[in-house]
């Protein structure tokens, strides 16, 4: 007991240490509330009087703080939100994102600088905007939810935001220490949200109806028309979307392709050295496996692929420039008129958005259409069998309905062996 001191005092510090904090009186005669350990924020003089008939108010207030504290607020901020303000402490948080853009591009699994720019500096910019209003946001998911207020439920643009922002709050959290009110929500389904009932999203791209819309769209190429520069552009062309589609490739892969040669059995195969790298981690090189399109008359397409690409007799066209290659085969397609009215034609015929990609996902269904299983085809394909299960249409109505029809002649075959038993 502190000399002179009278008993409400003692029951005030009591009441107050029951919360974790500690009381005093300040040298302006106010009430100094405390909490540890001892750093910068967990000290704050109260607006009241240190005397026994304001310590009723006082001690309603320091139960209101201990409610924010619990939160993961310091104490001057817990202050500020019990006096129902927003709170005074000022962040960097600037420097914070550009903490995170280091970590990002360069620990780990670094993602690439165009990465950042789409899927993760949009949204952290406009979160350090919020953040530096007058009326910021008090705790990561009101934050979030802010930031993503402008996209559709369930949306993919929605979901990358939500991600991208849960990763840096979690940074500045774990590595920059800020207080737990700023950890985002564990589970980010709350925040992405589902599509409403009457809304579809749209896939970014979906397969071709048939290898013979390929081929038309391959054999539609001036190889043989125009001024010489537009012909040796339509074949280098002609033989990129040829691997794209037998390998199933993603644009940018034709720049990262091999052909090795299998030391036991001689055989040549493919090789792609690219690996993508994201926040679900870095894809691994891999051999990848070559599905031949099915001519209309049911015959196999032989292009000779790999022999050619060996004898360098298999040019392709530059893919660095602007935007990356998918952006690169889009400039160049674009302006062909097969590829346009193949595009209109499938969009309002069959609601199938065509692009770059869609060589990719033909090739998945036409791995499935051959029995091939998931695992081989994610390994071939190079992502993980979650993401192929979810991004890719392996199991397309008419490999499902073939899938069952032939399920049905082993079931009916096996019943007419029985009844001759």
């Amino acid at each position: 007991m502190e000399r002179n001191s009278q008993p409400w005092e003692e029951a005030a510090r009591g009441q107050a240490k029951e919360l974790g904090f500690s009381v005093s009186k300040d040298k302006n005669g106010k009430v100094e509330l405390r909490k540890s350990p001892r750093k910068a924020g967990n000290s704050i003089v109260l607006p009241f009087l240190w005397e026994k008939k304001s310590w009723g108010d006082c001690y309603t207030r320091i139960r209101n703080i201990y409610v924010y504290t619990t939160k993961g607020f310091l104490l001057v901020e817990a202050a500020d939100l019990a006096a129902r303000k927003a709170p005074a402490i000022s962040r960097d948080w600037t420097s914070a994102a550009n903490q995170f853009k280091k970590y990002k591009t360069n620990a780990e699994n670094a993602i690439k600088i165009s990465t950042w720019d789409h899927d993760y500096q949009p949204v952290i910019s406009m979160a350090i905007e919020i953040l530096q209003s007058k009326k910021p946001p008090i705790n990561a998911k009101a934050l979030i939810l802010h930031c993503v207020s402008d996209w559709r439920t369930g949306s993919r643009m929605r979901q990358i935001r939500v991600r991208s922002l849960s990763q840096f709050l979690t940074f500045c959290v774990e590595d920059l220490h800020l207080p737990d009110v700023w950890e985002p929500p564990k589970s980010q389904k709350v925040l992405i949200g589902v599509t409403k009932p009457g809304e579809t999203i749209s896939q970014k791209a979906h397969p071709f109806a048939r290898d013979e819309d390929i081929l038309n769209l391959i054999d539609s190429l001036p190889t043989q028309e125009g001024e010489s520069s537009d012909r040796e552009a339509a074949v280098k062309w002609k033989n990129a979307t040829m691997l794209m589609a037998e390998l199933g490739l993603r644009p940018i892969e034709l720049n990262f392709l091999k052909v090795k040669t299998n030391e036991i059995s001689g055989d040549l195969y493919w090789w792609c050295d690219y690996c993508k790298k994201g926040g679900n981690g870095a894809t691994e090189a891999r051999e990848i496996h070559p599905l031949p399109l099915i001519e209309a008359d049911g015959s196999i397409c032989n292009w000779n692929l790999i022999a050619r690409f060996r004898a360098n007799d298999l040019p392709l066209p530059s893919l660095d420039s602007g935007n990356g290659a998918g952006e690169c085969w889009k400039v160049y397609f674009n302006r062909k008129p097969f590829w346009k009215s193949l595009k209109k034609r499938m969009l309002e015929q069959e609601d199938r958005r065509l692009t770059s990609y869609s060589f990719r996902h033909s090739y998945s269904v036409r791995g499935t259409r051959h029995g091939i299983d998931s695992g081989s085809m994610a390994l071939s394909m190079g992502h993980n069998l979650q993401t192929h299960l979810l991004s890719y249409p392996w199991a397309e109505k008419s490999s499902t309905a073939e899938a069952f029809a032939t399920a049905y002649k082993k079931i009916k075959s096996t019943q007419t062996s029985a009844r001759r038993t």
